[in-house]
């Protein structure tokens, strides 16, 4: 029987795999597994070991923690809920903006954000 935090991990894996354009393949041959592997941690059929989502993490440039934000119980996850709305995440537009952002020179990147964030402010 799958652990609702092991099937958290996994899809937090797949997202962050999938914003950074990451082939199950690539990540697997990065952190020196199978993709079958990744396949299993994504689904959550498999439990990640510490050690491989420290790997994980740092191949995905992410901190380790980032693969248990939205857990319940986890006091600064809930502001971060009340922030954002829970299906974001879920929409492919929105997924796809930020793949393209992350795409953009830091440079550029930074300056994007900023004009992001007085036009919010104006709206």
């Amino acid at each position: 029987m799958k652990h609702p935090v092991d099937v958290h991990v996994g899809k937090r894996i797949r997202h962050r795999r999938w914003m950074v354009g990451m082939t199950q393949q690539q990540l697997a041959e990065k952190v020196g597994i199978k993709f079958q592997q990744i396949q299993k941690y994504e689904t959550g059929m498999n439990r990640v070991s510490a050690s491989r989502l420290w790997d994980i993490a740092e191949t995905l440039s992410v901190p380790v923690s980032f693969f248990f934000v939205g857990l319940e119980g986890a006091e600064s996850d809930q502001a971060e809920a009340r922030a954002t709305p829970s299906d974001l995440m879920a929409d492919k537009e929105a997924m796809e903006l930020v793949r393209s952002y992350y795409a953009i020179p830091e440079n550029q990147r930074r300056r994007l954000f900023e004009l992001a964030r007085v036009l919010s402010d104006v709206a």
